[in-house]
């Protein structure tokens, strides 16, 4: 199980670094444009235009810090370190699902296996967070029981 941690620590890790690196070139260009483009006739149609440009460059900005976030969570992760209770890093098998405490990714296929990306401060990763093998939760109405951990 542990190879199968390391290539969805990897996999992870390549999506964090891809959202970074997209991000980061529309915000670039969103800039460039603003800069290059001249005042027009239209003064007030203008800076409207400025302002919309500008409030949607702060959007992509806080969502530039949270995928920066991810990145920094993933890159405190060891993903060759074996974990006897749940906590950062862990990945945990259940009996309905796998997760894999790190930061909020979501669904993740790898080798024709789901897994689920989760933070430790999500709500079922708060659940899980200091459990141990054939521990139990519930979440959603739903009883999980804890197979393996690593």
């Amino acid at each position: 199980m542990s190879d199968i941690k390391k290539n969805l620590h990897s996999k992870c890790y390549e999506i964090a670094s891809k959202k970074v690196n997209e991000l980061s070139s529309i915000i670039q260009e969103a800039q460039d444009a603003a800069n290059n483009e001249t005042k027009s006739s239209a003064g007030d149609k203008h800076e409207t235009g400025r302002a919309m440009a500008q409030l949607e460059t702060e959007k992509l900005t806080k969502q530039l810090s949270e995928a920066f976030k991810l990145e920094q969570t993933l890159s405190q992760i060891n993903p060759e370190l074996k974990h006897q209770q749940v906590g950062l890093g862990s990945l945990v098998n259940t009996d309905n699902g796998i997760f894999y405490i790190a930061a909020s990714l979501g669904k993740l296929e790898l080798e024709n296996k789901l897994y689920f990306v989760i933070s430790g401060v999500s709500p079922i990763g708060q659940l899980l967070i200091g459990l141990k093998k054939n521990d139990s939760f519930s979440f959603n109405g739903k009883a999980y029981l804890i197979n393996d951990i690593c």
